[in-house]
């Protein structure tokens, strides 16, 4: 798309008299193909290209982003952030000698099999076509659609300690939905990757069965208009990958950011139930519970060489047999609250700052597949694909809705119910996790909007899992 490395070696020779500087180049394009109820929706183009000009004089450290990528535009940038360095030093939190000083040098590319400009728009458009003809199978589905998102972002770091970090992710994001009604009654599915996301190019299509997920979610969606309500009980819990990604992004991987344990984000996204006394003995699950911060998974959303600050990444376990580990902060968060972290100071683009972020943060396999899981229930629901999401600002208190359900009766899956819901306390429910599936049942995927930071920042974070029973939760449904 444009020569980073042209731009950033003309900011090298002419860099500003300073302690200390860092360079952070970002150019993203995106587009987004839609055909919904057989029409399809104008395309959307996005181009986006900038920089992060960051510097320490002394005892403090200052920003600046800018779109002017001229020799004039950087040099402005810079004289805007040694301005904001000097109103730290007097006015700061830490001392600018915390600040973490990047020596790396690696490089990073997804791995694409199928390029998404391999396959031609009208090719592309006919295949969403396709999809909407198999999911209006039925006159009382309402809504239907079928979409192609992708992304490419490409970044380059630089710093006067003479990091040079190149790192271009790409991803294909297809997905499919059907909204179904009868009466007073709406039920929605969706499927072909909608819940999910992954690193790559068009071969996203035939992972998540793009055309062949279309009747299926139609026929869902149908299905649970004439299904049953939910019951409202206390019991047995499996929860499938798809709605694990959110049970571990919302309980697991929010509360334990280091920055909501300082207190950086009270204001804004709230802060957190775990403080810093807990790491190292805090029994935050089960002993099946086991989660890692792993940015070494093949194709998963948030992989990579190194953290927006130069961290070199690696996997490490935040909590290991049920017990707390550590946080997820980077090399800044982690100075100042004297914890050990991960590499994962990341910012959503050009124009924001790195903060502490989730990156992949999965649970790892057991042993057993679904059926095994299953087979151990005497009473209990299973409940798939989130609907609606619910926390406390200390992330601890939750309520999670589901858009499909089915009963489990002696060992056995039964009929659908429909709006399941269940509750709980982040740490009881972790503490009733009695079965982890296998690593053949394990799905990677991940959220594409994970929200924080002011201003708000949203950026791709992957999650990994396999389905889990949990015993004795309250469980609800939507009624009438």
């Amino acid at each position: 798309m444009h020569c980073l490395s042209q731009i950033a070696d003309a900011f090298r020779a002419a860099a500003p008299s300073c302690d200390d500087w860092s360079l952070r180049l970002v150019a993203e394009e995106t587009e987004h193909l839609e055909v919904r109820q057989d029409v399809v929706e104008p395309s959307v183009l996005g181009r986006s290209l900038g920089a992060m000009v960051s510097i320490i004089l002394g005892a403090g450290v200052g920003y600046a982003a800018t779109s002017d990528l001229s020799a004039r535009g950087l040099r402005d940038a810079a004289e805007r952030a040694a301005d904001w360095a000097r109103v730290h030093a007097r006015l700061g939190l830490f001392d600018a000698a915390l600040v973490p000083r990047s020596r790396l040098r690696a490089e990073y590319r997804s791995p694409v099999r199928e390029p998404w400009d391999g396959m031609p728009l009208a090719d592309k458009l006919a295949l969403l076509q396709h999809a909407n003809r198999s999911l209006a199978i039925d006159d009382r589905i309402l809504d239907w659609s079928a979409w192609l998102a992708y992304r490419r972002l490409e970044q380059l770091l630089v710093t006067s300690a003479g990091a040079h970090v190149s790192q271009v992710f790409e991803s294909v994001h297809p997905g499919l939905l059907a909204v179904a009604n009868a009466g007073n009654q709406t039920q929605r599915r969706h499927g072909g990757g909608a819940d999910t996301g992954r690193q790559g190019g068009l071969e996203a299509l035939a992972l998540h069965g793009f055309l062949e997920e279309a009747p299926r979610v139609a026929e869902e969606a149908i299905a649970l208009l004439e299904a049953p309500e939910c019951p409202t009980q206390v019991c047995d819990l499996v929860l499938m990958p798809s709605q694990m990604t959110l049970q571990i992004h919302e309980s697991i991987g929010h509360p334990l950011e280091l920055d909501r344990i300082l207190g950086d984000e009270r204001n804004y996204a709230g802060t957190s139930f775990v403080t810093p006394a807990m790491f190292g003995h805090y029994r935050y699950g089960s002993d099946l519970l086991n989660v890692t911060f792993d940015p070494t998974v093949a194709g998963e959303l948030a992989s990579g060489v190194a953290d927006d600050d130069g961290t070199p990444a690696s996997r490490e376990y935040l909590i290991r047999d049920g017990v707390l580990e550590r946080p997820i902060g980077g090399r800044l968060s982690q100075a100042r609250a004297a914890l050990p972290g991960a590499a994962c100071s990341r910012a959503s683009g050009w124009e924001r700052p790195p903060i502490d972020r989730m990156g992949n943060i999965n649970l790892e396999p057991g042993a057993g597949s679904l059926t095994d899981l299953v087979a151990r229930v005497e009473h209990g629901v299973l409940m798939d694909t989130n609907r609606s999401w619910s926390i406390d600002d200390s992330r601890n208190k939750f309520q999670f809705g589901c858009e499909l359900g089915r009963l489990i009766e002696a060992g056995e899956l039964k009929g659908l119910v429909r709006n399941p819901g269940y509750r709980g306390l982040s740490a009881d429910f972790w503490r009733s996790l009695d079965g982890v599936g296998g690593r053949e049942a394990l799905e990677v995927g991940g959220v594409r909007n994970c929200g924080k930071g002011e201003p708000n920042q949203s950026i791709y974070v992957g999650h990994a899992s396999p389905p889990c029973l949990f015993r004795r939760v309250a469980v609800f449904g939507g009624g009438e």
